[in-house]
């Protein structure tokens, strides 16, 4: 239960009323809730959210989820299973049932992934189910789509299923798990009223809704006590949407908030304020600095090699991240299975004389070096480091942070091609795998491929793809290890940090469980009373 005095209560409501939020009265709270500082949610339907990922996975279950060490957890799913990584045969475990009492049957899973993928609907994570064999068809490049079901889904019995995808992907049971949420079902009633179950979804997961969700309101999900999987251990969650993340970090120092994703601006002050109650969870997400494609000043490998050298790694982690970061050795975070330990090798190592050496042979680096970074967003004391560093590291006489107006702007130039120095790079995998970061980043057909200058090699889509189709997980990471190899031979970006999703907690929480760095609300442990 949240326990706040009166005095402590005025000042959270006013904090809430100035993020227009608004609390839910103390009296609905019970003895093992936790309140969760979250920002408001676009949408609750798990085809279309693109910002509640936690109220989304906490109302659901996945088909697997990923234990500690890496290997597949079974949830939904009794089994997920192929011969050629091409057609897979899922099989449900039986007894599960939504919030309302309906089964969760094949049809379930089949009727929510079409309808997700439905291209007229433009759902949000319609993109999650491209690989399924007739996604084109309800995703026609002109015209209306003259199907409303994929081809590639078939009913075999109340329990089973099968995937035809259109090229073999040993990675695809690392798909179905926790974040991509394209792939959860959704019972009979959510077709009803979908504007309703958006407000209100009925899952199978842990926690269930016992109220509609309003905008800018906070709302709980109580313990499912019919739950088939593992029971949670919380009784309630309350989600408190915040504009912003360091008036919610203000609010769980007083108490009011028992867990809060710390912001970027509190990151060297945090384990100051919260001790051991600081989580940085480990997560498939990487930074790096891209470079303009069409500017010759960056064309020689040389040059690029130089700017990574120049950069302390070490020294920004204690100044920016309180060194809860990790250093990049690797295209990938090294809690994806099979990144290489050191795939940049000394590329990736701080080394001042090395870089203007390089940068010399090179033939140095005329005008004024400008890196473009999102503005508004917290970054600037980051860029700006970078840039003195690379000034003061490699002698260029003029090396400036520039940040664009917003988001927009930003990508805006990355997509039209005319920025003129290096940028912020930046890739959160929804699923633990170097498939997810490699593809989208390093490939003509990524979603981020502006974000590392257009970078493309038919060497390493060539590795990629047999990958995808290697016989085991093993297999598959060799292969991606190999293409990461190929990647920096060419050296297209500086990889500069793995980033973990940092989170501070109340002394009410005993343990912050996690799957790729999101949380697991379910199994949160708090302390009895």
């Amino acid at each position: 239960m949240q326990r706040i005095t009166l005095t402590a209560a005025t000042v959270s409501v006013a904090a809430l009323l100035l993020t227009g939020c608004t609390p839910a009265s103390p009296d609905n709270k019970v003895a093992d809730d936790i309140v969760f500082a979250t920002w408001e949610p676009d949408h609750l339907t798990p085809g279309r959210q693109t910002l509640a990922y936690d109220q989304v996975m906490s109302v659901f279950s996945p088909l697997v989820s990923i234990k500690e060490d890496g290997d597949l957890d079974y949830v939904q799913a009794e089994s997920v299973t192929s011969e050629d990584a091409t057609t897979w045969t899922i099989r449900l475990r039986g007894g599960w049932k939504f919030h309302n009492g309906e089964p969760v049957t094949a049809k379930s899973y089949v009727d929510a992934w079409n309808y997700t993928a439905y291209g007229p609907n433009a759902w949000g994570n319609t993109g999650q189910l491209a690989a399924i064999v007739g996604y084109s068809d309800l995703n026609p490049k002109q015209g209306d789509p003259q199907t409303r079901t994929m081809s590639g889904l078939t009913v075999i019995d109340d329990l089973t299923f099968t995937v035809k995808l259109v090229a073999p992907d040993r990675q695809f049971p690392l798909q179905l798990s926790n974040a991509q949420t394209a792939f959860y079902p959704m019972p009979e009633a959510a077709y009803e009223d979908l504007a309703a179950y958006d407000r209100m979804p009925i899952g199978n997961g842990p926690f269930k809704m016992e109220e509609a969700w309003q905008d800018n309101t906070e709302f709980s999900v109580t313990a499912n006590k019919d739950y088939a999987g593992e029971l949670p251990a919380l009784d309630s969650v309350t989600f408190r949407s915040y504009n912003d993340m360091s008036t919610a970090y203000t609010d769980a120092l007083a108490g009011n908030v028992d867990l809060v994703s710390v912001p970027d601006n509190k990151l060297t002050s945090v384990r100051d304020d919260f001790g051991g109650r600081v989580h940085p969870l480990e997560a498939p997400a990487v930074d790096w600095l891209g470079f303009p494609a069409d500017d010759p000043r960056f064309a020689d490998i040389r040059v690029r090699q130089a700017i990574s050298m120049s950069i302390d790694r070490e020294a920004v982690n204690d100044a920016i991240f309180g060194g809860l970061y990790k250093p990049a050795t690797a295209l990938t975070a090294p809690s994806m299975a099979g990144t290489p330990a050191d795939a940049c090798g000394q590329y990736c190592k701080f080394d001042p004389e090395a870089a203007r050496k390089l940068l010399a042979d090179a033939g140095g680096f005329e005008g004024t070096m400008m890196i473009l970074y999102p503005g508004g967003n917290g970054f600037d004391s980051l860029f700006e480091v970078y840039a003195n560093q690379i000034r003061q590291n490699l002698g260029i006489k003029e090396v400036v942070a520039a940040p664009s107006t917003d988001w927009a702007e930003f990508f805006d130039a990355l997509d039209n091609r005319t920025v003129t120095g290096p940028f912020r790079g930046h890739w959160g995998a929804l699923y633990p795998s170097q498939q997810n970061t490699l593809r989208n980043v390093f490939t003509s057909g990524g979603k981020v491929t502006a974000a590392a200058g257009f970078y493309s090699n038919p060497k390493v889509d060539e590795l990629l793809s047999e990958g995808d189709a290697a016989g085991s997980f093993e297999e598959a990471n060799q292969k991606y290890a190999v293409a990461q190899g190929v990647i920096l031979d060419d050296f297209p970006t500086v990889p500069t940090f793995s980033s973990p999703f940092v989170y501070a907690t109340s002394t009410k929480i005993t343990n912050l469980p996690s799957v790729s760095g999101n949380v697991l609300l379910s199994k949160i442990g708090v302390v009895k009373k």
